[in-house]
């Protein structure tokens, strides 16, 4: 009789050490969606930091108008940071990362730092700024920038060549700033195919990377790549994700799950395409199924509670994020010490694939002599035969995404 497998323990309770941050945006969204209204009540600042406390977050991270909303007076600004700060000393929880809306209000209905208006330009440039030295001041590393309005709905609308050209003046800029400042900041540019625009700017990771390489500064800058953002373009987060990390690129990374090709749902970490959040924490955690660069920054999950929920709903999906991330820490850690995915990994000589195809010091000359590598080598044993086993190495991993294992 063969026996059921094991039921497995409960993931462990999320701590500080798990690096787990929320947005203030996250936990704060009221329901509101382009074919309704809220459908639940404003959260505080205050009482947020003490829930995600309570529920073993390690940090919260916010947009300007998150904490003191957009045209805020000094005073209003003022008084909302000292209530952050004093919430922040109360509970220990730290603001790894901010960010500034230039998305939200209709004076970047065309954008912000790729408007067409002139104008438009240099007052975002400078909320920016003003939000630089708001996020040195609260001890933040990380700079996240995304362009939501960085782009156009019609092709004679946009110059792409300036706009790409000016989109580089700011980074310029603000890289200059931080520079002069001395302050410990480094950017991460946050990637999106569409929505709120028919089309953004620097679409994905990808397009990201090759305008890095651009910048004057290319070593403040990195990626802030989200879950959705990417499978909203039918990519491979995983896959994107890994040449983030081999760039020594992944400056910050935004959690979530996506269903398809569609508007960008926000859901919970782990409710959309499980098996690439499997792949995905497996590479965050180790590096791979062979090893590699691993991730050592902030899991920040960027996600929206349904508009279906109750505040009740907001904690319970909040903390649904960081148990999902931990269950799936586990699942991988079981397959990478599981004999048989050695065993299976070694079949489908996956370690091999590190192994230079050139032997060290070997010539182009020296390839065109070896008889074995094109005159002689058997490529007719490829046909009904040299099975690579990786059906067999995905059924294992389901298996152990499944808890079967």
């Amino acid at each position: 009789m063969t026996l059921p497998a094991p039921i497995p323990a409960p993931a462990p309770a999320p701590t500080p050490a798990d690096q787990f941050t929320f947005g203030l945006w996250t936990i704060g969204y009221d329901g509101t969606d382009p074919f309704g209204g809220p459908t639940r009540s404003p959260i505080d600042v205050v009482d947020a930091v003490h829930r995600l406390a309570e529920l073993g977050a390690a940090g919260v991270t916010f947009h300007d108008d998150d904490l003191f909303g957009f045209a805020a007076t000094d005073s209003h600004r003022d008084t909302q940071i000292a209530r952050l700060a004093g919430v922040l000393a109360e509970t220990g929880l730290t603001v790894p990362m901010v960010t500034t809306n230039l998305f939200s209000a209709p004076v970047f209905k065309d954008g912000g730092f790729t408007s067409n208006d002139r104008q438009v330009r240099r007052f975002a440039l400078r909320k920016v700024l003003r939000n630089i030295d708001l996020a040195a001041e609260l001890g933040a590393r990380t700079f996240v920038m995304w362009g939501g309005r960085e782009g156009a709905e019609y092709d004679a609308a946009k110059d792409v060549g300036s706009a790409l050209a000016r989109y580089r003046e700011a980074v310029n800029l603000l890289t200059e700033y931080v520079a002069d400042r001395g302050y410990d900041l480094r950017f991460a540019i946050e990637p999106k195919p569409n929505e709120p625009r028919g089309d953004i700017l620097l679409p994905t990771v990808g397009h990201a990377l090759a305008f890095i390489a651009t910048l004057d500064r290319p070593e403040l800058v990195g990626v802030n790549p989200e879950v959705g953002h990417e499978q909203m373009a039918g990519l491979n987060f995983a896959a994107g994700i890994a040449q983030a990390l081999e760039h020594g690129k992944l400056f910050h990374i935004d959690l979530n799950g996506q269903r398809g090709i569609k508007y960008d749902q926000d859901l919970v970490f782990g409710h959309g395409d499980l098996h690439n959040a499997f792949a995905l924490v497996d590479l965050l955690e180790h590096g791979g199924v062979h090893g590699g660069k691993a991730y050592d920054g902030p899991r920040h999950f960027d996600y929206k509670p349904s508009r279906t929920e109750d505040s009740r709903g907001v904690w319970e999906s909040a903390a649904a994020n960081m148990r999902n991330y931990l269950l799936l820490k586990e699942r991988a850690q079981a397959f990478r010490a599981d004999p048989e995915v050695q065993e299976a990994l070694a079949a489908a000589k996956v370690a091999e694939l590190a192994e230079p195809t050139l032997a060290e010091g070997e010539r182009v000359s020296d390839l065109l002599a070896d008889r074995s590598a094109y005159e002689d080598f058997d490529h007719a044993s490829y046909f009904d035969g040299q099975g690579a086993g990786f059906v067999r190495l995905q059924q294992l991993a389901t298996e152990h995404l499944l808890g079967a294992r």
